[in-house]
């Protein structure tokens, strides 16, 4: 399996492309924290996982603004699992906003969590890997972080931060045998999308060459690679899984 034993944490893990991830990372035998906010829900959906995968799921509550409970998710990580292998920072907010009527408030709230949670997520797991010379951050990033939206300043400008800071932190961390990479989705059909009116929807698959929306289970294909030694020559990538969407007009 290609993450036989790996220690695995993803934030955002409980919905999307986050709970996808976690369900593949099982499936390829890694052991999986589940970070997301605190529910009941989301604690729910992580004892079936647990139950159905040997006890290799836990949920740990963590709201990647706040990095007193980010750092406590990665010691509750090394008390259970006796360590950290692998990260995906993939808990994030939407953004569509005229940039005329932004609240500085409502602009800097979509910075803290998408781009600031990002990197406290991945400050607090280079503390662990750095020490032990080896392993894996996937922050997630976006088709967004490439190029511009209209209405989407604040969140064009955090994953354009990821993407970025992404490379930065490769830099740092691949002399001590850790990899740092970026995933930039397309639009992607998961509940964030369904309230989405048909005709901008239909609007959204229209720009995506291969004809539809991507689906949460490929972007954690794509996460799985990143987080696996098949991609142990991979660092400070931004590998866009967006069905052709930036590549241009056909």
């Amino acid at each position: 399996m290609r993450l036989n034993e790996k220690r695995i944490i993803i934030t955002g893990g409980a919905s999307g492309i986050g709970l996808s991830t976690v369900e593949r990372c099982l499936q390829e035998g890694a052991r999986v924290v589940m970070s997301d906010l605190p529910s009941a829900e989301n604690e729910a959906k992580a004892q079936k996982l647990t139950d159905q995968h040997d006890g290799r799921c836990i949920f740990v509550a963590a709201d990647v603004s706040n990095s007193d409970q980010v750092n406590q998710l990665f010691e509750a990580t090394v008390a259970h699992f006796g360590g950290v292998d692998g990260v995906f920072a993939n808990a994030g907010i939407g953004g569509v906003h005229p940039a005329d009527t932004y609240t500085d408030e409502d602009f800097l709230r979509v910075i803290d969590i998408n781009l600031m949670g990002v990197f406290r997520t991945a400050r607090a797991a280079l503390k662990h890997m750095l020490p032990q010379d080896k392993g894996s951050i996937v922050n997630c990033a976006s088709i967004l972080g490439v190029f511009g939206q209209s209405q989407t300043a604040a969140y064009s400008a955090a994953k354009g931060g990821v993407v970025n800071m992404t490379r930065a932190l490769a830099l740092e961390a691949a002399p001590k045998g850790v990899r740092v990479n970026a995933l930039a989705p397309g639009y992607i059909d998961t509940p964030l999308l369904a309230p989405l009116p048909k005709a901008l929807m239909d609007h959204l698959i229209s720009l995506h060459p291969m004809g539809r929306l991507g689906k949460a289970e490929e972007i954690a294909n794509a996460a799985v690679f990143l987080l696996s030694d098949e991609a142990s020559f991979v660092t400070g990538a931004n590998l866009l899984v967006d069905g052709g969407f930036t590549a241009g007009k056909s």
